[in-house]
């Protein structure tokens, strides 16, 4: 079993930045695929990025490409999102996601999710 802890949330102005962090435990992290998910008031959870287990591969959803960048450091079992001009709409409650069976699959059905990290974006 796998566990999730989200940091790294917060109060930002529009145009600022900020940077996600997700810890993982209980698990061998670099056999993981790992992706970052949010859920604005009122609408569905949505996909934001997701990168393969080395790191090699990232993807991201259309409306964060070019503004926040995926990574991952496997010896410190963390996966981070790194969010650049940050826009009003980028407020959401942003979840950490995990799964072993790749990036095709962590991007719609994970396995594992953590609880959350609070991030709101001022105009």
């Amino acid at each position: 079993q796998v566990q999730l802890v989200e940091s790294g949330g917060g109060l930002v102005q529009a145009g600022g930045s900020l940077r996600l962090s997700c810890t993982a435990s209980g698990g061998t992290f670099r056999r993981y695929a790992m992706g970052w998910f949010r859920q604005a008031p009122g609408k569905e959870r949505e996909f934001v990025a997701a990168i393969s287990w080395g790191g090699s591969n990232t993807y991201y959803a259309d409306s964060v490409k070019g503004r926040f960048t995926i990574s991952r450091d496997n010896a410190k079992s963390t996966v981070y999102l790194q969010m650049n001009s940050l826009k009003p709409e980028d407020t959401a409650v942003y979840y950490c996601a995990a799964s072993p069976s790749g990036t095709s699959v962590v991007r719609t059905t994970p396995d594992y999710w953590g609880q959350g990290t609070q991030v709101a974006v001022s105009s």
